[in-house]
């Protein structure tokens, strides 16, 4: 019984935390301006998501380590650290840009002003993270935000050709001009990332090693990580969906969350705008919560420090400075003026550049059967997994070329 209250409420939590504002962002404008025609880039990353999220809890389970323990000592210092850098320098764009998103979403409720809401925002993760223990922050925002499921009802509401959406789960390039292609290369890139970002398993694995998960643990691993990101896909690919039926046709911008929350409430009234607003509300503090976590988990296990949220202040202080720190200078950035859906073009773009950082270590630690035993990469682990490493190698070439010549998403 407990297996299975654990199994399913991995699931849950999984699929509610899958939605973060970059996500968001990204889903809508691409539905809105392409159609269905990017949805088989949001089921390649899925898949992609699945492969490295499995393999990262299971070497956790296995050896106990999280994912920054695995690249040091598998890239060395030097690479080491310059992974650790561009992860860090990721995780505080994203957190940064979530921070911002809770503030716009608190602003559409209240009328109050965004600088001061910034503040709050601030305040409110900052006491989360100091009290709640790691199970109940991860269950509580992954569980009420769930409430973004309204856009899969929404999305259902709004009758979509059925036939396009599965044509749109087809690999292809619609015939465009040669400015739109670009676009629609940058788009691609983008979901891609947005699905893949690497902080999804940083906090994973780490999660395993907090949750003190061993060997036994690996098929409820695989079976969380499977299902749970693919009912996430479900929720992302609703948004793309609403983006093309709602804003699309109605030659919408989407550029801000709140646009979204109109979207639901539009089709199901006042309550779907309810349970819009609140579901991206987890949904973004949830994100701002474990971009920041990442951030430390990372830093306190490429140098040995001690971590874990089960340790008190004063049993990881070092842990427990980085991640304030990281809440600090994210809620600095954005009071700057800097506009938060721009950052999160940035956190998103960047986030692909490292993800062959990221996965590579994962990758030949994973397969090493003096390492690993019997709980090494499978065939089918290894396939998959060194195809989506060249796929990723290949978006993280394409990806500032991209944000450069088609102006940050604006040809």
């Amino acid at each position: 019984m407990a297996m299975f209250l654990e199994l399913f409420l991995g699931v849950l939590t999984a699929m509610g935390g899958f939605v973060e504002i970059g996500e968001l962002t990204f889903m809508l404008n691409a539905g809105s301006k392409f159609s269905y025609s990017l949805l088989w880039i949001v089921a390649l990353g899925t898949v992609g998501i699945m492969v490295y999220g499995e393999i990262a809890g299971r070497i956790a389970a296995v050896r106990g380590q999280g994912v920054f323990n695995v690249i040091r000592e598998r890239a060395g210092i030097r690479l080491g650290l310059l992974t650790l850098v561009s992860a860090t320098l990721v995780c505080l764009l994203t957190t940064a840009a979530e921070i911002g998103a809770i503030a716009l979403v608190w602003n559409l409720l209240s009328g109050w002003p965004y600088r001061p809401l910034l503040l709050l925002a601030f305040a409110f993760l900052v006491l989360v993270v100091w009290f709640l223990k790691f199970e109940t922050i991860e269950r509580v925002f992954g569980l009420f935000g769930l409430m973004m499921t309204v856009f899969l009802v929404a999305a259902w509401k709004l009758h979509p050709d059925w036939s396009q959406v599965a044509q749109g789960l087809v690999p292809n390039i619609p015939s465009l001009p040669p400015d739109r292609k670009l676009l629609y290369a940058y788009y691609a890139v983008s979901l891609f990332s947005s699905v893949m970002l690497p902080y999804e398993t940083y906090f994973y694995a780490s999660g395993v090693v907090e949750d003190h998960w061993t060997p036994r643990y690996i098929r409820l691993n695989r079976f969380i990580v499977i299902v749970g990101f693919a009912l996430g896909s479900l929720l992302s690919a609703s948004l793309l969906i609403m983006g093309k039926m709602y804003f699309g046709d109605a030659h919408i911008d989407p550029s801000l969350p709140g646009t979204a929350a109109f979207g639901a409430a539009s089709v199901l009234g006042r309550a779907g705008l309810w349970l819009a607003v609140g579901g991206m509300f987890f949904a973004f503090a949830g994100a701002g919560i474990e971009t920041a976590m990442s951030s430390a988990y990372n830093i306190a296990q490429f140098f040995g420090w001690t971590w874990g949220k089960y340790r008190t202040a004063r049993g990881a202080p070092r842990f427990a400075l980085a991640w304030l720190v990281v809440f600090v200078a994210a809620t600095a950035i954005v009071l700057t003026g800097v506009d938060p859906i721009q950052v999160v073009e940035y956190s998103i773009v960047f986030s692909v550049v490292i993800l062959p950082l990221t996965y590579f270590p994962m990758m030949a630690i994973s397969r090493d059967p003096d390492t690993m035993g019997v709980y090494r990469n499978g065939w089918l682990s290894n396939t998959l997994g060194w195809a989506f490493f060249v796929i990723v190698c290949v978006a993280a070439v394409a990806a500032i070329p991209l944000l450069v010549m088609t102006h940050g998403g604006q040809a």
